[in-house]
């Protein structure tokens, strides 16, 4: 059997692991464990993102995880990993792997090796956050090699804001951007369901679409050895060739 373990920040979207991380194989199971997220409904302003992305939270709810005994987990919250930069993001999945003796990740992370595994080194980016967050997000990926070349922000000041934004909301916003085909798309907050309609809207813009819970789910599964190509959920998953660090 093969463990799954995710740290996530509880706003709604968590069906999302369970009914794709199924798909992964019937010996594939998800251990998904709540982290506790500072700032009521303004979660998404930096000062409470920094509470929220502290060591001693992420370790509190991985403590809890640790005797599932997970053959890789994630820190499955973008904003909770990007909001203090590359390196506490690495500090952050450094101590999860330590705690939880397995290959670690999160969110953000997990952005950065999907688009290295892509080869994509030019993104766009819907982000559901306030304009001072969303340029967290921004100056990360700089960080990490990746060019922005374009970015809106729907100024959503929390998760459950995010999610209740609607997918129309989300293809209204890319389709008001011009996002060349061999770059990406990003839309990077797990507390909004996606996976259902990437497909959708890559073929409509015509580019590579990546999405916060989509690639949380694909590098988590790629660190436990996991190579299944999962059709339907965006280019990411459809091949299983790609070299994952």
């Amino acid at each position: 059997m093969t463990r799954l373990g995710i740290l996530y920040p509880p706003s709604g979207a968590e069906f999302e692991y369970y009914r794709h991380g199924e798909r992964l194989g019937e010996d594939v199971r998800i251990a998904l464990m709540g982290v506790r997220i500072f700032g009521d409904d303004d979660e998404h302003a930096p000062h409470h993102l920094r509470r929220t992305a502290a060591l001693p939270n992420l370790e509190t709810s991985a403590r809890a995880l640790a005797p599932l005994a997970p053959d890789a987990a994630v820190w499955a919250c973008t904003s909770g990993s990007f909001i203090d930069g590359l390196g506490h993001a690495r500090a952050q999945a450094e101590a999860l792997g330590t705690m939880l003796r397995c290959p670690a990740t999160s969110t953000s992370l997990a952005f950065s090796a999907a688009l290295n595994a892509l080869g994509i080194a030019r993104v766009s980016i819907v982000a559901t956050y306030p304009e001072a967050t969303a340029a967290a997000f921004a100056d990360f990926l700089r960080e990490t090699g990746i060019t922005v070349d374009a970015m809106r922000c729907l100024d959503a000041p929390s998760g459950p804001a995010a999610a209740a934004l609607g997918e129309a909301r989300f293809f209204e916003s890319a389709a008001a951007m011009t996002v060349d085909p061999a770059s990406a798309l990003l839309i990077p907050d797990t507390a909004v369901p996606t996976l259902e309609w990437i497909q959708d809207l890559e073929d409509r813009l015509g580019c590579t679409v990546l999405t916060a819970n989509q690639v949380s789910l694909w590098h988590t599964a790629r660190l436990a050895g996991l190579n299944t190509a999962l059709p339907g959920i965006g280019r990411l998953w459809e091949s299983t060739e790609f070299e994952v660090r």
